[in-house]
């Protein structure tokens, strides 16, 4: 028996893309809550270094996809550029598509705490919250 099992996940409305955005997907920005803004800031100010974040999705795990978070020292040519409270946030071109309309928030739950993605694009995610599929 697999530890995998998918379950539904509400979607919420997009937010509207920032004014004057010229992306060609058009998407709606990534946004990170205030909390992520928060621990992101503090998190490259202690590591001396850093733009901001890059975000992106692969394919993987028991859902299909899997996203990736990774601090990011300098901008790819092809990354597209948001900001939200302050930090900046870098997205790939074909991750956009799957991450449009997404915030990632930082929650603590009893032990446990780290960075949690509210995608409305995911129709269903794995139990185990280590894959999604849209």
């Amino acid at each position: 028996m697999s530890a995998c099992t998918t379950t539904e996940n509400a979607t919420a409305a997009p937010q509207a893309a920032p004014a004057g955005w010229q992306g060609a997907e058009r998407a709606s920005p990534v946004t990170l809550s205030a909390r992520a803004a928060d621990h992101i800031a503090r998190f490259l100010a202690k590591r001396g270094k850093g733009i901001g974040i890059r975000l992106g999705v692969r394919t993987s795990g028991c859902s299909g996809m899997a996203y990736k978070l990774e601090f990011a020292d300098s901008p790819n040519p092809e990354d597209i550029e948001f900001s939200s409270h302050g930090v900046k946030v870098l997205v790939d071109p074909k991750s956009l598509p799957y991450l449009a309309g997404t915030e990632l928030d930082y929650a603590r739950e009893g032990l446990n705490e780290g960075f949690k993605f509210n995608n409305p694009n995911v129709k269903d995610a794995c139990g185990c919250g280590e894959s999604f599929n849209v």
